[in-house]
């Protein structure tokens, strides 16, 4: 098992993944990169990370997650029909953004087979979402760093293909 890293630089993110930054219309605003108000809100920390096993902070041992402000769950893929491919449904990230996230990081697997429906992209657009895509290990990376400089970050992690 691969303990998750804590860097101290900030996120960079390399070739093979994606990061997208939105703003949201005039409907709406959102402060990108906002602070969690206080420690009991922070997100969940993934201690480890091995293929089809992961340990998060307060919620244990488990093979997917969804991560956000203040908790995090298994993520059940037959919940919203998620296959590898198209991906990432947008009903797969609606329970994030309900729990406060302002930033989201997508895994998309250890082999990167997960993939993200374009449409999922195009609903964190109109929120207004910083978005991070990436392999699992990587994500892994950038959303402990968000989470520990207190961003209020949430993420779907896929821990096998």
């Amino acid at each position: 098992m691969i303990p998750a890293k804590h860097a101290d630089r900030g996120v960079s993110i390399r070739s093979g993944s994606l990061h997208r930054t939105f703003s949201r219309g005039r409907r709406g605003s959102v402060q990108r990169g906002a602070a969690v108000s206080s420690e009991t809100t922070r997100s969940p920390l993934v201690l480890a990370i091995s293929w089809g096993h992961m340990d998060v902070e307060d919620l244990g041992v488990g093979k997917d997650f969804k991560l956000y402000p203040s908790g995090g769950r298994p993520w059940d893929w037959s919940e919203t029909g998620t296959r590898h491919s198209p991906g990432v449904q947008p009903d797969d990230v609606l329970e994030l953004l309900a729990h406060g996230a302002t930033t989201v990081v997508l895994s998309r697997g250890m082999r990167l087979q997960l993939q993200v429906d374009p449409r999922t992209l195009s609903l964190l657009e109109e929120r207004g979402v910083t978005v991070h895509v990436a392999e699992t290990t990587e994500a892994v990376q950038i959303y402990n760093d968000l989470a520990t400089s207190g961003t209020a970050v949430a993420g779907l992690f896929h821990s096998t293909c």
